[in-house]
């Protein structure tokens, strides 16, 4: 990995020297837009809407568009007063447990390493927070841009995450939220019953990108001049449940089955598969059972 910036953490009259790193990296296959005919690649130029003529990048100012439509054109002049900490430092501002934090400001983590002389200054804090239980909530001015941030610790190095602003988050103001949507006791412990049977812990690795292999696998196959196949098919997505208990019950029945290493696939809910799950496996539900057959009419 290749560090992304210097700086140092300011812990009260204790500074860290550090480095920082991306700690993640997105993983996709990337196109390039080319010609059909000749795979040439296709090029951009930057043109002035105004007069029409071709801009060199040295000529290119930021823009805001105002409501009006107009635009204020801001210089670096601009931007040299701002009050964007240059200072390279990572303020500590509070300890704070992590479950008061929500996930959801969280928006791109780094790695930090010790620089120089910064490694007992970087273990006695990382061990300080570690024992702690908090995670350190911070300042931080990174690629133009100030944003809180948390320090917490991850298989014995600090992570840095930045965070978005409160006012970043959107509300969710969807309308099924002011109705009053009745859920019946019976359907309630029946969904808490499907959670308890999938709980597990967690294992990142054991989940895949399945698209991007196939996609992978499809370029491979141009390459080498072999005819692209197609991924199997998924299983056909389930509409929406007519009996919302019967497709409980079934998806409670189809994870049982999924736990013990059975591969069948869970029964289509309908009204027949109201008491599927209180009997036992191998007895027929009763919408099942075969009707009795009617005697024959005698001829005249």
């Amino acid at each position: 990995m290749r560090s992304i910036w210097k700086g140092a953490i300011s812990f009260g009259l204790v500074t860290i020297p550090v480095k920082l790193y991306s700690a993640t990296e997105q993983k996709d296959v990337t196109f390039h837009q080319v010609h059909r005919e000749d795979g040439g690649r296709i090029r951009y130029k930057r043109v002035c809407t105004v007069d029409g003529e071709e801009v060199p990048y040295s000529d290119i100012a930021k823009g805001y568009e105002l409501a009006t439509g107009e635009i204020v054109v801001l210089t670096d002049e601009d931007f040299e007063d701002l009050p964007l900490s240059t200072s390279r430092r990572i303020d500590v501002l509070q300890f704070t447990p992590a479950d008061q934090i929500d996930p959801i400001y969280f928006a791109k983590s780094y790695y930090l390493e010790p620089d120089g002389q910064g490694d007992k200054p970087y273990v006695l804090l990382r061990n300080a927070l570690e024992s702690s239980g908090q995670v350190a909530v911070v300042k931080v001015a990174l690629r133009q841009r100030e944003s809180l941030a948390t320090l917490r610790v991850r298989d014995g190095v600090f992570v840095l995450e930045t965070m978005y602003w409160p006012d970043e988050i959107r509300v969710p103001d969807f309308g099924f939220l002011e109705e009053d949507i009745e859920v019946r006791p019976q359907e309630l412990k029946m969904a808490e019953s499907l959670i308890t049977t999938m709980k597990a812990d967690f294992d990142a690795t054991e989940h895949h990108d399945a698209y991007r292999e196939a996609l992978q696998q499809v370029i491979e196959a141009k390459v080498e001049g072999r005819e692209v196949i197609a991924p199997p098919e998924g299983e056909e997505e389930a509409g929406p449940a007519v009996d919302l208990m019967a497709a409980l019950r079934a998806s409670v029945d189809a994870a049982k089955r999924e736990r013990s290493g059975e591969s069948a696939k869970p029964k289509r809910a309908t009204k027949a598969s109201k008491d599927a799950g209180e009997k036992d496996a191998g007895e027929k539900d009763a919408g099942e059972k075969a009707a009795p057959k009617r005697k024959a009419r005698k001829s005249a």
